[in-house]
C-alpha cells in the first residue's frame, strides 16, 4: 500500500511525526512525505524536522507564502504531478492549513482516497480560513480520524457515514509524550533568568488578532498589563512581527520591560517553556490542546474555540480579547484558584498506533475488494478500482 502524507506548516509536523514512526514499523506500507513549503522560514520548518527527527521530505514543493487563493492554487499545481506520477493508494492530510485543503482537492479530483487526521474539529466560525479548510477536507475524505467524541458528533451532524469515522484521540499528544523528557532537559526559561512558574507564555498569529492595528495594539497593551504581574515571553510569529513593525507598535514595547519579545522557538524549546509556565495566553488551537495535556492554565484570546473539550475537561479558559476579562482570569490563576483539568479521553500518546491499525485493516479490505472485482488472470485496473472505493 503506497501512502503519501502531506505537511505544509508548523502544526502539521507535530501531527505527522508519530504516524511516520508507526508506518515505518509496517513492512506493507510504502510511505512518501510531501512538504508543500507553506511554512518556509527555517524557524517555522527546518528546526521542527530536526527536533522531531523527521526524515527529509521525499518531495518539497517550495510554494512559499501568498494570499489564501494564491497559496492554495500553487500547492494544487505542485501536488497534481506528484500524485499522477506516484499513483498512491491513499493520501493522508493533517489539520486545517491551506496545504491540507489544496492536496485534498487534488486527490479527490484524481479519485485517490483521502484520510484526514484531526477530522471533525469545528469552531463554527466560517470567518476563519481554517474552518473552511476543515469542513471541505472532511467532506472529501474517505477515512476520518477524529480526536474527540464531540468531533464525531460534528461529523455525524454533517452527514458523514459512521463507517468512515474513527475516534483515535489527539495525535499531538503522541508527539508531546515522546518529546517531554528531551524538552524538560532544555530549561528554556533560564535564557531570561527565570525559574519554573515565574513567567507566562503568549503566542499570537490569527489574522483576526494581528492583522488589524487596533486589535493588535489593544492586545499588546493587555499583555503589558499582564507583564506588570509576571514576565510574559512572546515568541513572535513572522506575521505578527511584520505587523508590529508595519503598524508602528514596536515603540510601545520598552514601556513594558517585562514583556519579552523573542524569535520563534523550535518545538523542544517551546514545549520546555510551555510546560513550566505559570499560565499561557494564546490564539492557537494546538496550544489549547497542549496546555491541557501538560496541565498548565491557558487563556484563549478568541471568542470561539475548535477545542471545546479543553474548556470542558482541560485547563483552557475562553476569555476573548477584552482586557478586563483577561486580567480577571490572570488574577484568579495567580491567586491559586485555577481550574483543575484533566487530559481528555484517548489523549494518551497512542493515537498514531490506532491510526496505523485502521489503515492496515482498510488496506486489507481494499485488496480483497480489488481481487474480487478483477478477472483472475489480469491485474486490477487501478483507476477503475479506486473510483469504486468510497
Amino acid at each position: 500500500m503506497k501512502i503519501i502524507s502531506v505537511v505544509g506548516a508548523r502544526p502539521n509536523f507535530m501531527k505527522i511525526a508519530p504516524l511516520m514512526r508507526e508506518l515505518a514499523r509496517h513492512p506493507d506500507f510504502d510511505h512518501l512525505l510531501v512538504h508543500t513549503g507553506q511554512h518556509y522560514d527555517p524557524t517555522m520548518s527546518d528546526v521542527f524536522f530536526s527536533d522531531l527527527k523527521l526524515p527529509e521530505p521525499d518531495v518539497h514543493l517550495g510554494v512559499g507564502s501568498g494570499s489564501h487563493a494564491g497559496q492554495t492554487a500553487q500547492v494544487m499545481l505542485g501536488f497534481e504531478p506528484v500524485l499522477s506520477a506516484e499513483c498512491p493508494d491513499l493520501v493522508i492530510v493533517v489539520g486545517d492549513v491551506n496545504s491540507t485543503l489544496a492536496c485534498s482537492l487534488v486527490a479527490a479530483k484524481l479519485q485517490v482516497p483521502i484520510a484526514h487526521i484531526e477530522a471533525g474539529v469545528r469552531s463554527f466560525d466560517r470567518s476563519m480560513p481554517e474552518e473552511i479548510n476543515r469542513v471541505v477536507t472532511d467532506a472529501l475524505s474517505s477515512l476520518l480520524f477524529s480526536p474527540s467524541p464531540e468531533a464525531n458528533l460534528n461529523l455525524a451532524a454533517e452527514g458523514v457515514p459512521p463507517e468512515r469515522i474513527y475516534l483515535v484521540g489527539n495525535v499531538m499528544a503522541d508527539t508531546l509524550s515522546q518529546a517531554a523528557g528531551l524538552a524538560a532537559d532544555r530549561h528554556t526559561f533560564r535564557r531570561w533568568g527565570l525559574g519554573p512558574g515565574e513567567y507566562a507564555v503568549c503566542t499570537l498569529h490569527r489574522p483576526s488578532n494581528v492583522d488589524d492595528p487596533g486589535r493588535l495594539g489593544a492586545l499588546m497593551e493587555t499583555l503589558g498589563q499582564v507583564s506588570a504581574r509576571l514576565p510574559v515571553i512572546l515568541p513572535l510569529h513572522p506575521r505578527t512581527a511584520r505587523n508590529l513593525q508595519a503598524f508602528g507598535l514596536e515603540a510601545r514595547h520598552p514601556q513594558a520591560p517585562n514583556l519579552i519579545l523573542t524569535e520563534p522557538l523550535g518545538y523542544l524549546d517551546f514545549l520546555s517553556l510551555l510546560s513550566e509556565a505559570k499560565l499561557v495566553l494564546t490564539d492557537s488551537g494546538g496550544i489549547q490542546a497542549e496546555t491541557s495535556i501538560v496541565g498548565v492554565p491557558c487563556l484563549t484570546l478568541r471568542e470561539n474555540t475548535e477545542w471545546p473539550v479543553t474548556v470542558e475537561q482541560g485547563t483552557n479558559y475562553l476569555v476573548g480579547t477584552d482586557p478586563v476579562a483577561v486580567l480577571a482570569v490572570v488574577e484568579q490563576i495567580l491567586a491559586g484558584q485555577s481550574k483543575v483539568g484533566r487530559v481528555p479521553e484517548l489523549w494518551d500518546g497512542q493515537a498514531a498506533g490506532r491510526i496505523a491499525d485502521v489503515l492496515g485493516a482498510w488496506s486489507s479490505r481494499r485488496q480483497s475488494s480489488l481481487a474480487s472485482e478483477s478477472p483472475p488472470d489480469k491485474p486490477p485496473i487501478r483507476l477503475k478500482a479506486i473510483s469504486m472505493i468510497s
